[in-house]
């Protein structure tokens, strides 16, 4: 799965002292892979399967399998007994609003006390 500007691609350069291009290739992505909002996946590299490459992360280095990564090629094991991003049973918006509706109401309280 992968979520709104998402950029997957090269970063190859061209060496002139060797006269050869270097970092050639593009990114190989496993099965199960979830790239969420504005991550930048660029280079030769792999990430592995169940792997979640977080919102904004900038990815140029191979990350293994049932890992998070997050941040400049930062990543940490994934824990199993959680789903990121996405799950088939997902919340309904009507769920999320009522969260959020509360989540306000405690943000105008906090309002009421500083005026």
């Amino acid at each position: 799965m992968i979520y709104q500007n998402v950029t997957i691609g090269s970063n190859m350069k061209y060496n002139k002292i060797q006269n050869k291009w270097e970092n050639v290739g593009t990114p190989i992505l496993a099965e199960n892979v979830i790239v969420a909002d504005g991550a930048k996946i660029l280079g030769p590299i792999i990430i592995g399967e169940n792997t979640v490459i977080g919102a904004g992360a900038i990815i140029t280095k191979s990350i293994p399998g049932n890992s998070i990564a997050y941040g400049i090629n930062q990543y940490k094991p994934k824990n199993p007994d959680y789903d990121l991003v996405f799950n088939p049973n997902m919340i309904s918006g009507e769920e999320i609003m009522k969260v959020n509706e509360k989540l306000v109401a405690e943000f105008d309280k906090t309002r009421e006390f500083h005026n």
